[in-house]
This record gives C-alpha cells, structure tokens and sequence, in this order.
C-alpha cells in the first residue's frame, strides 16, 4: 500500500499517457512527459523536464539527465546514459551488444554508450554500442557512428566521418587563421585549438 501511495504521489509530479506503461522502481523527474504506448522499465532514471515521445522504450538501468527529447520510436538499451539536454530524434538506434546472437546471451557483455550534454542526434541515425558522444555535438540524420564524437563536432555518414564543427546553438562555426570563430545566432565566441573548440565567451 505504501509502494501505490508513493507512484500515486510521483505521477502528480509528472504527465504520462493512460497508454504509456511505467514500471515499479523507475525514478521520473517532476515537470517530464510521457506520450503515448511509451514504455518505461524498471531501474531507470529521467530527470526533470524530460520529453518522452510516442512508442519509446528506456530499457532498465538506462539514465536520462534533465531536459531530454526523446523523439518517437527511439529504443534506449541498457547501458545507455544521456546527459542534460540531448536530443535524440525520430526512429534513431542505440545498440548494447557488439556481436548480437539470437541464441547467445550476452547481457553480460553490454557496452555503455555516453551522450554528453547538449550533444543532438538525427533522425534514422545508428550508434555503436561503447562510443562517447561529446558535449554538443551534432550527428547528421542516418549517420552510423562507429567510433568516439568529439565535443561540438558535426558528423554525418555511413560509417560517420567528422565535416565541421557546430556550436552550442546547432549553427556551424567558421574558424579563421587564428582558429577563432563566431555563432552567427549567439555571438558566442569559441577557439579551435589541436582539433579542440572551447566556448571562450
């Protein structure tokens, strides 16, 4: 009876569909929305403000940070851990297992795959189990991300390969002789330094 009082008080906190399912020991941040036929599985965390799309699966142990957009038909397997702020869109793939078999069980092998804060995925996009999405970065729709994504980097392709650099507003950055550029949008400043970009003001 407690356990029913506690989700009872927890969904007051949060907005899910009456088709949406939400396990026992799932941790929802207040302000989050969960739409329709969603499933969200036991052992699994979101933050506040968090978006849930149509027909998503967080599968359990997978962690979500505060403010994430989840688009529809997006499955996140365990072993998965989105920061604040990422976006993942429409039908886009996670992967846990580097060589899946019907009839081998390998929930022992499940790499993780960290996407760090602000970092945007497209829609129809692939990642390869074990790879690290660094802060702002932008993966292009229907990219195969094979290997690690550096902060702020713009990636598209099968498998992806890195074709600029973007800044924390999604607009691309032109750096100069002195590797220093500007987003168009903010007026924020960055400097490329050994294929590094760092936000200066």
């Amino acid at each position: 009876m407690a356990e029913m009082q506690k989700r009872l008080i927890n969904m007051k906190n949060y907005f899910a569909h009456e088709t949406a399912v939400i396990d026992e020991n799932c941790e929802i941040g207040s302000g989050t929305k969960i739409w329709h036929f969603s499933h969200i599985m036991s052992n699994s965390k979101m933050g506040e403000k968090c978006n849930i799309g149509q027909n998503v699966v967080v599968s359990p142990g997978v962690v979500l940070g505060t403010n994430v957009k989840v688009q529809n038909n997006v499955s996140i397997y365990s072993g998965v851990i989105c920061q604040d702020d990422v976006f993942l869109g429409p039908s886009m793939v996670f992967t846990n297992v580097i060589n899946p078999r019907s009839a081998i069980i390998r929930k022992d092998e499940y790499k993780q795959t960290l996407v760090k804060k602000g970092a945007s995925i497209g829609a129809n996009a692939t990642i390869i189990c074990g790879n690290e999405i660094g802060e702002y970065a932008m993966i292009g729709a229907g990219a195969v991300v094979t290997k690690p994504v550096l902060p702020y980097a713009l990636v598209v392709g099968n498998p992806s390969k890195q074709i600029g650099w973007i800044s924390e507003y999604g607009q691309r950055l032109n750096f100069d002789e002195n590797g220093l550029a500007v987003c168009i949008e903010s007026g924020e400043k960055y400097q490329l330094t050994s294929n590094k970009v760092v936000k200066i003001s």
